[in-house]
């Protein structure tokens, strides 16, 4: 069963480029965010915000690892 295309007005198709156009975003990066999007939305948009705060995370899970090694290794001596 296929689905029904849907067809937008002359308008809306005006007023979407303009926002596009008054944003400054090309249609390649919309068409780009919405790959991205459509993937794995639980990565999408990593970018300079998220992508620092995932490394930060990383940096303290291995730092809690070796105080936990050495705490262990001081409880054994």
């Amino acid at each position: 069963m296929s689905k029904a295309r849907r067809r937008y007005s002359a308008e809306f198709k005006i007023e979407a480029t303009r926002v596009a156009r008054e944003l400054g975003i090309d249609r390649t990066m919309l068409r780009r965010w919405k790959q991205q999007l459509e993937g794995d939305s639980a990565v999408a948009f990593l970018g300079q915000g998220r992508r620092a705060e995932v490394s930060e995370v990383e940096r303290l899970r291995d730092e809690v690892a070796r105080l936990r090694q050495e705490r262990d290794f001081l409880k054994k001596a």
